[in-house]
């Protein structure tokens, strides 16, 4: 009997003999299982911060529709039109046919939908004038990604690109008039689109169109406009907002805007931070610092530093610690503190923006200043100019914010922004030119009048305009920018 082998005997004289090692196992496992619960409490936290979002665009929606038939406040456009119904949105992005040559669309350009997506709703929760507060929109880049619909001549913000009625730059221009009027409201834009983008806007008065003569980057058209306002208004205080990002959420937007004008009062350059709904590689990162304690601004943290666009794996750990956001280029400050840190970081640029400034109500002697100085001036963005190193000095604050924002960067993201019934692609244009069978995913432009027809492939970008066609895949079509730059070397620039 002594020779039999008892495996419960022999187990329980293992575990003694070796009690040191099960314990520090033991002690792993239950750290292990301790970090997935604080993942998971994270997670859920993050989920929940979701929930209410959406809960709030959805009562922002329910309260736009019941408003829609009550009395307008003040201006039109106090709101970013609602979705309408797909089966009766516009045939073509094109708001102005004859920009795109010999462009194949039909007589009727714009069919109303009983929604109202082309009425502007009256802003349910009031005016929200901000005295001094001025808004800049740069209106720049030809939106390459999004060639050949978007062209040098024509760019993306000039395009309707959701087929409600309104281009990109209207609906920027409709979203931030609660905050301000068409006199504090000045745009930043190259000699190509001063006649689009003044047949778009019709309210835009004269002398608030800054027209830079070349493409500079974002610093000097911002920092051209902060210097003309501030000759203007010494007090003012700018947000300058991209023309051709697309937002869902106003009223949290302009709360976030409201709450960055404050901050922006104490001498603070303040960016508004987007909670990130995935971990993109496409966009920059801000990672939040302490809170600054602000009453009128509850919300606000100093910058702690910005981020470059990351990989897949770092934007993934970003997301993971909860204190990033995406940095979408949206900055709000005192136009004099503006020209004060550009001169601190950037000296030569601030005195040759500052030397246009002054000569800006001569006409003639703007026309000299501009052909002598503009050239000269560095290319850079203002996120690299004066962001980033008076981020360093403590001199940045971040509102974070949670409304939906889409910078619209590639035929992928544009395709996320369109209806599409069930294992079907996305159609921006006539659906009735487009003719598929056992093809999902991808998005369809049928700019041409064409027929397409598609036959078991998935996930394609088809562009068919009438004189270029481009094909090619959602998952590299962040690479169209290479497409356009060998284009352009093979002698096809009029084209792009």
């Amino acid at each position: 009997m002594s020779s039999l082998f008892h495996p419960a005997m022999h187990s329980k004289s293992a575990a003694h003999g070796n009690g040191a090692p099960v314990e520090v196992m033991f002690k792993q496992i239950m750290d292990a299982v301790q970090n997935s619960h604080m993942e998971l409490a994270e997670l859920r936290a993050e989920c929940h911060e979701l929930r209410q979002a959406n809960a709030s665009l959805e009562r922002l929606v329910r309260d736009g529709l019941q408003y829609n038939n009550g009395s307008r406040l003040g201006t039109p456009g106090f709101q970013t039109p609602a979705p309408g119904s797909p089966q009766l949105r516009a045939k073509s992005p094109f708001l102005s046919p004859g920009s795109i040559p010999s462009l194949a669309v039909p007589p009727s350009i714009y069919v109303p939908s009983p929604l109202s997506d082309n009425a502007s709703n009256a802003f349910p929760f009031g005016i929200r004038e901000i005295p001094g507060f001025y808004v800049v929109i740069p209106a720049g880049g030809a939106g390459t990604r999004l060639w050949p619909l978007s062209r040098e001549g024509h760019p993306k913000f000039l395009l309707d690109l959701t087929l409600k009625g309104r281009s990109l730059i209207q609906a920027t221009w409709d979203r931030l008039l609660p905050l301000s009027s068409a006199s504090r409201t000045t745009i930043v834009a190259g000699p190509a689109h001063v006649k689009g983008i003044t047949e778009q806007l019709p309210d835009l008065l004269a002398h608030n169109l800054i027209c830079e003569p070349s493409a500079k980057d974002s610093m000097a058209a911002i920092g051209l406009a902060a210097a003309v306002l501030a000759k203007r208004d010494p007090s003012a205080i700018i947000g300058s907002f991209a023309a051709d990002h697309m937002i869902s959420g106003d009223d949290a937007f302009l709360s976030a805007v409201a709450e960055a004008v404050e901050v922006a009062k104490k001498d603070y350059l303040v960016t508004i931070g987007i909670a990130p709904s995935h971990p993109s590689t496409g966009f920059g990162y801000v990672r939040l610092g302490e809170r600054i304690g602000m009453s009128d601004a509850p919300n606000a943290r100093l910058v702690s530093s910005f981020k470059e666009k990351p990989d897949a794996r770092t934007a993934a750990a970003y997301i993971k610690t909860g204190i990033y956001r995406w940095n979408a280029g949206m900055f709000v400050v005192q136009a004099a503190f503006l020209m004060r840190l550009l001169k601190e970081y950037k000296p030569e640029l601030h005195d040759g923006l500052q030397r246009i400034a002054d000569s800006w109500d001569d006409e003639r002697l703007r026309a000299r200043v501009l052909e002598e100085v503009w050239p000269g001036l560095e290319k850079i963005a203002i996120d690299n100019a004066v962001a980033e190193p008076a981020a360093l000095d403590h001199k940045v604050a971040v509102v974070p914010a949670t409304f939906g924002w889409d910078d619209v960067g590639d035929f992928s993201s544009l395709a996320d922004l369109l209806p599409a019934e069930s294992n079907q692609p996305r159609i921006l244009g006539d659906s009735g030119l487009v003719v598929t069978d056992q093809a999902a995913g991808g998005i369809v432009v049928p700019g041409s009048g064409r027929l397409i027809s598609l036959l078991g492939v998935d996930d394609l970008v088809i562009v068919d305009m009438p004189d270029t066609l481009l094909v090619t895949t959602r998952a590299r079509s962040q690479e169209v920018k290479r497409l356009v730059k060998k284009c352009k070397d093979a002698g096809w620039k009029s084209l792009l």
